[in-house]
């Protein structure tokens, strides 16, 4: 078999021993504990192997597998909490592994229950499809998970690309010379230190649009101000030392640069910011055109660096925004391989890309 893969994708089938195994999803609050007596009793779990469809059902102690609703065998819940134990076991021994790897004390198990793979399909922000029983409406929803794993380096919640650049204009002209000089600035946090010299010159950077129209459609669509409200997070990110969406949102709500009214303490820029949070986990993709379907139906699922596992369910809507503004920042990606942060001239006037992207603290 010798299935190879990273920490993250490794996470994938942790979860679903740890799902079967623990036969219930307890649920989480935005700072990563359990809410006492909030659980979603599982029924099945569903994968797709290839050109097959398995089925991991919950009956009693026992976890029945079928394939197009022909049982194949059974195997005791008490098995997969042996194996998701070992398997915890290997993948904090190799947390500090970045490429992939193979985990041999789970072959043979993972073999006879018929998974062949790691990962979902990367396509789609569903990572594992579960049916639960929802205790408060009596149904059995099938619903689709992305899981984010502590287990390994942090995660990122969207990803830097081309997509994700702002493009800001620079009320100011400057020489070829001074423009190459701005350039030509190296070393850690070279991009702010170019920020930092436009605006030591009088320049200050004032937001155009995405560099991808398709983003900031996407945007538009979820809100019609958004671009403004993530071009002013962007520019705080690169000009101040606020790193976390919390400390970034209480800047932009101390400015208010969109001069909302916040005289009846209306959270203009929190309601509109988790809005945005909740689309991106939930389905939207900065390189496609978001239509508002959600892949992620039923929200995420948190391995904590302990083994524990939390779910954010959509239907927990304040517990899953909360998690998603307390537990993510900005970062500096790649500005060769994403094309930003130096200034560039189009026509008489000069720009300035800056690139957003957001990771999980932990």
């Amino acid at each position: 078999m010798a299935l190879m893969g990273n920490i993250g994708e490794w996470s994938e089938i942790y979860a679903l021993f740890k799902i079967l195994g623990d036969k219930q999803l307890n649920v989480g609050t935005a700072d990563l504990e359990k809410i006492a007596g909030a659980i979603y009793p599982i029924i099945s779990v569903l994968r797709v192997e290839k050109e097959n469809n398995y089925q991991y059902s919950l009956c009693d102690d026992i976890v029945v597998i079928s394939n197009n609703s022909s049982e194949l065998m059974r195997v005791s819940v008490a098995k997969f909490v042996e194996q998701s134990e070992i398997l915890l076991s290997a993948l904090k021994a190799k947390n500090k592994i970045k490429g992939t790897f193979n985990i041999a004390a789970c072959e043979s198990f993972m073999e006879e229950i018929y998974v062949e793979s790691l990962k979902a399909d990367s396509s789609q922000k569903t990572d594992i499809t579960i049916v639960v029983h929802d205790e408060k409406t009596s149904q059995t929803p099938e619903l689709g998970f992305s899981i984010k794993s502590q287990l390994g380096s942090p995660s990122t919640l969207l990803n830097a690309g081309k997509t994700t650049n702002f493009q800001y204009e620079i009320d100011l002209r400057l020489s070829d010379t001074e423009i190459k000089g701005i350039n030509t600035i190296e070393g850690q946090g070279k991009i702010k230190k170019r920020v930092k010299a436009v605006e030591s010159l009088g320049g200050k950077l004032i937001f155009c649009k995405t560099e991808k129209p398709i983003f900031f459609n996407n945007l538009i669509l979820i809100d019609s101000l958004l671009p403004k409200i993530l071009s002013n997070i962007v520019l705080d990110y690169y000009t101040s030392d606020n790193t976390t969406l919390c400390q970034l949102l209480s800047e932009l709500q101390k400015t208010n640069p969109l001069e909302f009214d916040l005289s009846h303490n209306h959270q203009f820029y929190s309601y509109k910011l988790k809005r945005f949070l909740t689309d991106v986990a939930l389905g939207m993709m900065p390189s496609k055109v978001w239509s508002g379907h959600i892949d992620a139906t039923g929200g995420y699922l948190i391995i904590k660096d302990d083994g524990q596992l939390l779910c954010y369910h959509v239907y927990n809507r304040n517990e899953f925004e909360g998690y998603l503004i307390a537990n993510t920042k900005l970062e500096t990606a790649s500005s060769t391989r994403h094309g930003f942060g130096k200034l560039y001239n189009e026509g008489s006037k000069l720009f300035m890309n800056l690139n957003l992207q957001i990771r999980f603290i932990k």
